[in-house]
């Protein structure tokens, strides 16, 4: 898992229409998806939307030319996570519903709800279309990039700077792992090796983890006081070169927040024009 995240932003490198796009424009296109499917009401409607949603972000990782199946792991590497909270929603009654049809009683009193589990399917929607705004725009995006243009929407710099040093320190801390293991394994140190005693490894591994949490402070102490003699302060802040938003960047970012904010307008007029 932690040698994956040195490969974390090798497809932001990659060029194409979206690539090159400013990251101004996907933040604001990203995060105005994010609150309009959050935003929706929590019924049937969300179906509706979300597929909408839905088709227009893999419209934009067709843009960045990216392989499908980059998507579909990205994705399944994060439902697991909250994947367990919605199936537990099932089991619960929630303000949204005023009344109750058990589908199906188990043991100890528990009953599955029909309208928990509608309500489970609409959370599992929205997550779904949020995650892959998120992952469209951290695909194709530096982190760089992405620091540059929140500060340029107004980020103060403290935020900036908090965020840039926590993108650093993941490598950094990914290097440390990569070394405490490199070490170990010229020692034919293997943690699931059944041949060595359980309470070896188990005290190996916590010497391990607690080794890497010692050169992180010290490597970040370093880093501070390196910051410091360069003139770093409480008043200093970075420099953001002032850029414009050419043509196309400003017709992309018009027409996605009309599509944006019209098609859960229009969805909402029709589902009620036949009620």
């Amino acid at each position: 898992m932690i040698e994956d995240l040195f490969q974390i932003e090798k497809y932001a490198y990659r060029d194409s229409i979206l690539h090159r796009l400013d990251a101004r424009v996907k933040i604001i296109v990203a995060f105005a998806a994010i609150i309009a499917m959050v935003s929706i009401p929590y019924s049937a409607m969300v179906f509706t939307i979300g597929a909408i949603f839905l088709l227009f972000a893999l419209a934009l990782w067709a843009l960045s030319r990216l392989s499908p199946l980059i998507y579909v792991k990205r994705l399944f590497v994060l439902i697991p996570l909250w994947g367990i909270v919605i199936l537990f929603q099932i089991f619960f009654k929630n303000k949204y519903y005023t009344e109750y049809h058990s589908v199906l009683a188990l043991p100890f009193g528990i009953n599955i709800y029909a309208e928990s589990i509608e309500f489970a399917f609409i959370l599992f929607v929205k997550f779904v279309i949020t995650i892959s705004f998120i992952i469209v725009l951290s695909s194709t995006t530096k982190v760089q990039d992405l620091l540059d243009g929140a500060r340029r929407l107004g980020l103060p710099a403290e935020f900036a700077l908090a965020l840039g040093m926590m993108a650093r320190y993941l490598f950094v801390f990914g290097y440390m792992y990569r070394k405490i293991r490199q070490t170990l394994e010229t020692r034919c140190f293997d943690p699931f090796d059944r041949k060595l005693p359980y309470r070896y490894r188990i005290r190996l591994l916590g010497y391990t983890i607690g080794t890497m949490f010692i050169r992180s402070f010290e490597q970040g102490e370093r880093v501070y006081t390196s910051m410091l003699c360069r003139g770093y302060g409480k008043n200093s802040h970075l420099f953001i070169e002032k850029k414009k938003l050419n043509r196309s960047e400003w017709a992309f970012l018009a027409s996605s927040m009309v599509f944006i904010v019209t098609m859960p307008v229009a969805v909402w007029m029709y589902r009620f024009s036949f009620f």
